[in-house]
């Protein structure tokens, strides 16, 4: 299929089914094509197969393009060569036991009209696996995609208004350039500290933000992850989540020095937004305040790793008063036909047996009085 002149695009190649289509000139590799292509439901429309693997390909076109917004003209007719390359491939198929099918927009015809959508694509949105999700954990040295991330919306998220503006304000600074300040959320459980960031994330995925989340045992590896995410053409939020730490813990130094304190400073394309139901996120031990030589020193010095956040914002737990509007005002998103004494009466009973009042069991309850609604059953609390 002369797919193995592939410049630009060879990575492709690395996948098995397109790496099978290319060696189908024989009856026993067009078999083994045949098998592979059954195999990925992709019998009715090979085509849109190929365009979605070049599409989130990661090479030098797709990469510039997010970087720069063009590539250099060697780099762009390579890639142009490999688009017309696969598109007379397509074209002198024969389809025998399955249907070759239109690659979708952006891909089209296989043309110099592909090139020039695809590089607005990549300038825009960004390449590669940062086209295809939102949400990464880093785990062992790698970027492992979020296959189910959280789709929560501001409009979701009840209350906290002027909570919600500061850190949305901080978020806006930073995709658009200017001056941002890594984020400490903190306060009680339940408040929606955590999905207020991955509403953010949400809200500025098409500006080429992305998020990854690093758990807090790997701290360690902060240093590392800045560095690697910083040679990317993106915008990253790096989220610690429920973060506390022991002071004599060596992770103490390690974050302090990820937040603006070493030599490297700020890496303009990442952000450190941390949560914890801490203001102060390293606990501190009275024994050792004691028998510290130094206690103020000792305790100044744990006190400025919260200092080095820029911003902290405080999500305090609600009250009757607000705990019952944020039922209210989910209620009405969710069209629920409880009358609202009845559910208010309730809302509040479900607080007192479930330990407290807070968006999260605002938002569990309203989730209970739908099920039970939807069921025709009886509100039980």
């Amino acid at each position: 299929m002369k797919l193995d002149h592939l410049t630009v695009l060879a990575g492709i190649l690395n996948d098995p089914l397109i790496s099978a289509f290319a060696e189908a000139d024989g009856k026993k590799h067009r078999t083994q094509f045949l098998r592979r292509l059954y195999e990925r439901g992709a019998e009715t429309c090979f085509a849109a197969y190929l365009a979605d693997a070049v599409l989130t390909d990661e090479n030098a076109f797709s990469r510039a393009c997010a970087a720069r917004g063009h590539a250099s003209p060697f780099v762009r007719n390579a890639f142009l060569a490999d688009i017309t390359l696969i598109g007379e491939c397509i074209a002198g198929c024969e389809e025998d036991g399955f249907r070759m099918g239109k690659a979708p927009s952006p891909i089209g015809n296989w043309d110099e009209t592909t090139v020039r959508r695809l590089t607005s694509v990549y300038k825009k949105y960004g390449y590669g696996r940062y086209l295809l999700h939102n949400a990464f954990r880093y785990q062992n040295g790698e970027l492992t995609p979020v296959l189910a991330p959280s789709e929560v919306t501001l409009t979701d998220l009840k209350g906290y208004e002027r909570e919600k503006a500061e850190v949305r304000d901080n978020f806006e600074n930073f995709v658009n350039g200017l001056p941002y300040a890594d984020m400490l959320l903190y306060g009680d459980r339940g408040t929606g500290k955590s999905s207020t960031v991955h509403a953010m994330v949400n809200l500025f995925s098409d500006q080429k933000l992305r998020l990854v989340e690093i758990a807090k045992e790997n701290v360690l590896s902060l240093p590392e992850l800045k560095t690697r995410l910083a040679g990317e053409p993106m915008k990253f939020v790096v989220f610690i989540d429920d973060f506390s730490l022991q002071e004599s813990d060596d992770r103490v130094s390690t974050l302090k020095a990820a937040l603006q304190g070493s030599m490297e400073g700020h890496v303009g394309n990442v952000m450190i937004v941390a949560t914890s139901n801490r203001r102060h996120i390293v606990e501190e031990n009275f024994s050792s305040r004691m028998n510290s030589v130094h206690m103020g020193d000792s305790e100044e010095e744990l006190l400025s790793l919260s200092d080095r956040f820029g911003i902290t914002v405080l999500f305090a737990g609600t009250n009757k008063q607000d705990y019952l509007a944020i039922v209210r005002a989910v209620a009405a998103d969710m069209k629920l036909k409880t009358p609202a004494e009845t559910l208010e009466a309730l809302a509040e009973r479900w607080a007192l047996v479930r330990g407290g009042r807070s968006p999260r069991r605002a938002r569990q309850f309203a989730d209970y009085v739908y099920s039970c609604e939807q069921k025709g059953a009886e509100i039980i609390v």
